[in-house]
């Protein structure tokens, strides 16, 4: 467990952050300028806050009151940077040893590193110089691993290559990973906690399916970032059809495509602008998902938009309509309705193990 309590001031921003990050990756999110690279900082000992405790199990790496700071050499933290900043002379066995050699073997293989060993940064791709960055970073034995939007550089299909090497990474270690991203589908995908940033403060935080379902989350998201993570199971496949039917508490979902062996667990984003809310069951409709759900929460937003939670068995839902969709079909907390969930709404990205 990853204790932080950190208040710093920057000039005219103030960062005033307390929470606590459990094994598994904690996602800090927020607008630029909210704090998320400072509070990284900090923990790595590049910051010093002028207030606060940061703790790693009964470790303590800062406590202002205490007058304890450890240098930024002992506090055992690797760290992954936008940019893999590797050595361009070494080749990647020597630059995912440069730092230590810690469980080398273990971690060239949970990273898929060995065909890279012989060669040269140069003649990488992004996704792979990533990976051969956090190999160096965990081959340092780190108590902590910190990564600051370690994908934000990479095109679509290189996020695709790194994105289960992150996965396996969260599901194999114990390691307490602060992971910094302004990227909702990388946040539901990879996180187990999520701490919101706004303004140098910490707006909301929690497990992550429980805070991006979280109406009230909405403003903070921005609306089209907006949307539930709900964890599923491969049920079955409609071969003829290419689809993948997934199974969750509030029923039973048809996605596009092969997602995977029948019994594999999924996490499945879903896009909040992408649900439509019904009063009686439809009819003659192309879209191929249709969930009884219970509306939970209604909160307006600052515009024409509303935020609407759903109870679907015992998940939650988010969908985001009008103003006047909600007075037109009178809608209120505690009513049953239907949630229309188009196959095609749900993309590759917002889709992991």
């Amino acid at each position: 467990m990853l204790q932080i309590c950190v208040q710093k001031q920057m000039g005219e921003f103030s960062l005033d952050a307390q929470f606590d990050a459990p094994a598994g990756v904690t996602a800090i999110f927020g607008k630029s300028g909210s704090g998320k690279t400072t509070l990284i900082n900090a923990i790595a000992g590049l910051v010093q806050p002028d207030a606060g405790r940061i703790a790693v199990d009964d470790r303590v790496l800062f406590d202002q009151s205490a007058r304890v700071n450890v240098p930024v050499a002992g506090r055992r933290v690797g760290y992954v940077f936008q940019d893999a900043r590797l050595f361009p002379h070494l080749d990647v066995q020597r630059n995912l040893t440069y730092g230590g050699n810690h469980n080398a073997a273990q971690v060239i293989d949970m990273l898929g590193l060995g065909s890279l060993l012989g060669r040269r940064p140069a003649g990488l791709s992004g996704g792979e110089r990533q990976r051969v960055a956090l190999g160096r970073a965990l081959m340092c034995d780190p108590q902590i691993l910190l990564m600051d939007e370690p994908l934000a550089a990479l095109d679509a299909p290189r996020k695709a290559e790194i994105l289960p090497y992150v996965e396996r990474l969260r599901d194999r270690t114990r390691v307490p990973i602060i992971y910094v991203s302004h990227d909702v589908s990388e946040v539901a995908r990879l996180a187990t906690t999520l701490v919101v940033l706004d303004a140098g403060r910490v707006a909301v935080a929690g497990p992550v399916g429980h805070v991006l379902s979280r109406p009230e989350v909405v403003p903070f998201l921005g609306t089209r970032a907006a949307g539930a993570v709900i964890e599923t199971r491969v049920a079955g496949r409609l071969l003829d059809d290419d689809l993948t039917e997934l199974q969750f508490s509030g029923g039973r979902l048809l996605m596009p495509g092969y997602l995977g062996e029948i019994g594999q667990k999924l996490r499945l984003r879903i896009p909040a602008q992408d649900v439509i809310l019904a009063r009686t069951a439809p009819t003659g409709i192309s879209a191929l998902n249709v969930l009884p759900v219970t509306i939970t929460d209604i909160v307006p937003g600052r515009g024409p938009g509303v935020a609407v939670g759903l109870r679907a068995g015992d998940d939650q839902l988010l969908a985001r309509i009008t103003r006047r969709s909600l007075g037109r079909m009178e809608l209120a907390v505690g009513m049953q309705v239907f949630a229309i969930i188009k196959a095609t709404a749900v993309g590759p990205e917002d889709i992991g193990s």
